[in-house]
């Protein structure tokens, strides 16, 4: 039976406590004023936020200027903006910088808590043998899925109420032709990008998905205690019907919280590459948790085998992940339609460090430290290949989140690290919390002796 150490408790909480506090300073030292941001760009030179031109961008800040591509109210006929409404322009960048920080957070320890479900669903849908032995860990990891999606809910309900304006589609007068703000393509969607159906989609994707973890552990500790298999059984049909749920969920979750930032922009493939870099993230951290327990002398029968074929997951949802961007990738620049391209072009020009930092991190390096099959083997080079590919998807999620909120007036400082080190401390304290609570081996699983006995 796992002990959770005061240790380690205290080490999340740390990790709370100084992500807020780093996230507290940096927000104190941002600009609130037109004025602030005139004398913040005086001094830097001009440097974030770039010039006074509106192609390619759109105002995340009041919803003013129109989204990648678009002529905006202040550029129509290549019109400029005028400083007063530049620095305007660049402070709502600025007050989006903390939200956008917090979410991308928020998003990222929930989409391993939420794919590392599907994954669970997959063990119990295929009835693999090799896996049981490991099963209780998924379970750890998803104890975070309930706090986590109440957390992205909260954080939705108050961009909707216009507390941030992160998402442009949600700008009032975005819909009124009469309104200066009007946007034709926006409104051309607001049959499914409206505020109520938006929130109405996420509520019941967020109930589902924590619905059939409730069944799915209350299955799980019944058949622990059952003389048979119906349980089991029932574990089996519950995990392929949440399998057909998740895969539709989750592509629409990516549609509306991830790609809806930039409404104007839109990719068939967005779905699956969202589901790939959520599942390489899921399975890294299943590796590195039960390395941590078995190291802790937790998981005695987990074998080299089993890591083995962690690290195979992790291989293969890196190359599949490497494949969805480059397909996405390809097909924009091939076709050279201004609507879609602009996507790329400005993450390669105002995002160029994270832009291509992100694809080294997640297709080069695995692809060196993970091809060879006796590296998977060794748990450190497993640990040091998850924690980069985790560090990776995390600069993935920010080059998808950043440049359609703050624009060029992004930066890597204490609201990001803030933000980053508080979910992570939450994380850490409830998954290893959760796995307190049961025997880390399942007692009457029929595959139990099948996994324990896994070697090739």
């Amino acid at each position: 039976m796992y002990t959770l150490s005061k240790n380690l408790k205290l080490t999340a909480f740390i990790f709370m406590a100084v992500g807020a506090i780093l996230f507290a300073v940096d927000y104190y030292n941002l600009p609130s004023t037109t004025e602030e941001v005139a004398a913040m760009e005086a001094a830097h030179g001009d440097g974030h936020g770039g010039g006074h031109e509106t192609e390619a961008t759109h105002d995340n800040g009041h919803g003013e200027a129109a989204a990648h591509g678009e002529t905006s109210s202040h550029s129509e006929g290549g019109h400029e903006m005028t400083p007063e409404e530049h620095n305007e322009h660049v402070l709502g960048q600025y007050q989006n910088k903390p939200w956008s920080a917090i979410y991308i957070a928020a998003f990222f320890f929930f989409m391993i808590a939420l794919a590392c479900l599907a994954f669970y669903a997959i063990q119990y849908a295929s009835q693999a043998g090799w896996s049981p032995l490991v099963l209780r860990v998924m379970e750890g990891i998803t104890a975070y899925l309930l706090p986590g999606s109440i957390i992205m809910f909260i954080l939705l309900c108050l961009s909707s109420s216009h507390v941030n304006h992160m998402f442009h589609w949600m700008a009032e007068g975005i819909t009124d032709p009469d309104n200066a703000h009007y946007d034709k393509l926006i409104d051309g969607k607001s049959g499914y990008l409206n505020i109520p159906f938006f929130l109405g989609r996420a509520a019941f994707f967020i109930i589902g998905w924590n619905l059939y973890r409730y069944f799915a552990l209350k299955f799980s500790k019944n058949q622990d205690e059952a003389t048979d298999n119906r349980w089991h059984k029932k574990s089996f049909k519950a995990a392929a019907m949440f399998l057909v749920f998740f895969i539709y969920t989750e592509s629409i979750m990516s549609w509306d919280w991830i790609m809806s930032l930039d409404p104007h922009w839109f990719s068939t493939l967005f779905g699956w590459y969202v589901f790939a870099g959520m599942m390489v993230c899921a399975i890294t951290t299943i590796a590195l948790v039960t390395i941590v327990l078995k190291s802790q002398g937790y998981l005695k029968q987990v074998n080299d085998s089993h890591i083995h074929d962690l690290a195979k997951f992790m291989f293969a949802f890196s190359i599949f992940w490497t494949y969805l961007w480059f397909s996405q990738f390809m097909l924009i620049w091939y076709s050279n339609i201004p609507e879609e391209v602009t996507y790329f072009i400005t993450r390669i020009e105002d995002y160029n460090l994270p832009f291509f930092a992100m694809l080294g991190m997640n297709f080069v390096f695995p692809l060196l430290l993970l091809m060879n099959s006796d590296f998977k083997r060794v748990n450190w080079f497993v640990v040091m290949a998850g924690i980069v590919i985790l560090l990776g998807h995390y600069v993935d999620l920010f080059n998808m989140v950043m440049p359609a909120t703050v624009g060029k007036s992004w930066s890597f400082g204490f609201v990001e690290i803030g933000s980053l080190l508080f979910f992570l401390g939450l994380f850490i304290f409830v998954v290893f919390r959760s796995l307190s609570k049961r025997p880390l081996e399942p007692k009457r699983n029929p595959l139990i002796e099948e996994s324990k006995h896994f070697h090739y």
